[in-house]
């Protein structure tokens, strides 16, 4: 390592798996001898963990790299993450950035800045072919947020005809049972009350090979010995596909004490020629029997829905159809992402294109149907008694948290419960959206 640079800066852009990764370079490059600094102070290296999932990801790595070349002009710019591997020259002519690094690179970080200098010119690029990145490096996020964001999986087999992420992060893999066991243990050591299990396609998880041995574990057994292990008191999925989340995996979770019951399956569209169009591997009628299947059997869990608005050839017909299908869901919220064209994507080459303004105009729809879906499901929980971890911020005077089942909670801030989990019955919605909570010790008190 160089003696020059002593200390590091992150940013994270995208989902739960890049604050994983993101978490595990930090710990890599503190155990390198660098100390890790917040991304606005003067640091000797920012590293910025991209995605590309969206236009305005990519226009946020840009703003980020003025951020850090802003803090010190000094510093030296590192650029990781989807983005970096699908477009790395075209991020080498971004001013200040010094460094790109795809992703088979982007966890031998310390190794890449030894006698690296400051770039006045063109940055330096080592970035792998995506047929190469055949490897599984395990992560999780620790130290940053109450949470931890455990990888458990990576890339996908999946060729949905809007996505790049296969181009970005390769075929799907997996850690091994034991290795996730053992890192489990290891976060629950460090007093982390809830994991989240993160992966690009967490649901085909057992696919791939670990060094030279072949999996023969399925998403099912995965959850089965995690549910086994001690000290852990909340473990939550993260995004599932849903042809991928089978009645056991649904049933398991309702006889957890561990796993929550909280879930957040990817729709897309409530068309099913446009399902088609997308090359997605369910059409509604199997949606609609996951959502059944959950309800029946966990009446109070909350399910959230990835949604799609202006993918090419999407009629005002086709959105209506998807508006009132969701409309007509039992559903607790919902995430609506505008289309925007990839390269190399069968989708940016389609007929059909949906202009800009009815994209958003789209867009706008769903959100405030996701507001009433969120407010109707907030209003369902209303005098039950909940368990609420409760995280560090102190905003005006309130903390917040989520119930088990992702209710947002506020209270007057009291750092002793800073990390801690609470029983509480949810009082009423507040104007900001999130739901007041009387602890159940109080409660227990005004009664006697």
């Amino acid at each position: 390592m160089s003696d020059f640079y002593k200390s590091a800066a992150f940013h994270t852009l995208g989902c739960k798996l890049n604050f994983a990764e993101t978490s595990t370079i930090a710990r890599q490059l503190t155990d390198s001898g660098y100390q890790k600094v917040s991304f606005d102070e003067k640091a000797d290296v920012y590293i910025i963990n991209t995605c590309s999932v969206t236009e305005n990801a990519d226009k946020e790595c840009k703003l980020h790299v003025k951020r850090a070349v802003k803090a010190n002009p000094e510093g030296l710019v590192v650029i990781v993450g989807c983005y970096a591997q699908l477009k790395p020259e075209e991020i080498s002519k971004i001013e200040g950035v010094d460094l790109v690094l795809g992703a088979k690179e982007k966890f031998n970080i310390p190794n890449y800045l030894n006698d690296l200098q400051k770039s006045q010119n063109q940055s330096i690029i080592h970035s792998c072919e995506i047929e190469e990145t055949d490897f599984f490096i395990g992560s999780y996020s620790i130290g940053d947020r109450t949470r931890a964001f455990l990888k458990v999986q990576d890339g996908c087999d999946y060729k949905c005809t809007y996505c790049t992420i296969p181009l970005a992060r390769g075929i799907s893999r997996s850690d091994t049972i034991e290795n996730i066991l053992k890192t489990a243990r290891e976060i629950s050591e460090k007093n982390i009350k809830e994991i989240v299990l993160t992966g690009v396609n967490i649901g085909d998880y057992g696919k791939g090979e670990f060094g030279n041995k072949k999996h023969e574990h399925t998403f099912l057994d995965l959850i089965k010995q995690l549910d086994r292990v001690e000290g852990i008191e909340r473990i939550r999925i993260s995004s599932i596909e849903p042809n991928l989340l089978k009645d056991e995996s649904i049933e398991l979770v309702a006889k957890s004490e561990k796993f929550v019951p909280h879930f957040h399956i990817p729709l897309q569209s409530g068309s099913d020629e446009l399902l088609k169009k997308m090359k997605r591997r369910y059409l509604t009628k199997l949606y609609t029997e996951r959502i059944s299947k959950i309800r029946e059997i966990m009446p109070n869990a909350a399910i959230g829905v990835d949604v799609i608005v202006g993918f090419p050839g999407e009629t005002e017909e086709h959105f209506l159809e998807t508006y009132h299908y969701l409309n007509d869901l039992p559903i607790s919220y919902l995430h609506v992402f505008t289309y925007s064209e990839r390269e190399n994507t069968e989708a940016a080459e389609m007929n059909g294109v949906v202009p800009i303004s009815e994209r958003k105009k789209r867009n706008k729809m769903l959100r405030i149907l996701s507001e009433k879906k969120r407010m109707q499901f907030y209003q369902t929980q209303l005098g039950k008694t909940l368990s609420v971890l409760w995280e560090h911020e102190n905003k005006n005077g309130m903390m917040f948290g989520f119930t088990e089942n992702y209710v947002r909670v506020q209270k007057p801030f009291d750092p002793d419960f800073a990390n801690e989990i609470e029983q509480v019955q949810l009082h009423k919605i507040e104007n900001d959206g999130t739901v007041s909570a009387i602890p159940v010790f109080e409660r227990f008190l005004e009664r006697m």
